[in-house]
């Protein structure tokens, strides 16, 4: 059988570790904390599993940014990797909404 917890918390606050009365929650937990960043005190071995250790953030939140900060490119004169700012334009664009299916006569 399986049980849901649903609770609400604010950022900095601590969830108590429920892994050492159902030891299956352990490998849940980790992934809650993977995901969204919810911390639970007193978990054995809380850490990382679906992403890498150096990630920074946490994916499936709200704040998460979807394109990133940091862009890597392959430069030809430098013959190397480097890596840019992100620079997100939000550009005025005018569209033209006459179709040649439409056209008047």
């Amino acid at each position: 059988s399986r049980i849901r917890v649903k609770i609400t918390l604010s950022q900095l606050e601590l969830v108590e570790s429920c892994e050492k009365i159902y030891p299956g929650a352990n490998w849940f937990e980790c992934e809650v904390f993977d995901m969204f960043g919810i911390f639970f005190s007193s978990h054995s071995n809380l850490r990382r599993l679906l992403t890498d250790y150096g990630f920074e953030g946490y994916p499936l939140r709200k704040d998460f940014p979807l394109s990133g900060f940091v862009e890597l490119k392959y430069n030809d004169k430098q013959k190397r990797i480097v890596s840019e700012y992100l620079e997100l334009a939000q550009e005025y664009r005018t569209f033209d909404f006459i179709t040649p299916w439409n056209k008047n006569k």
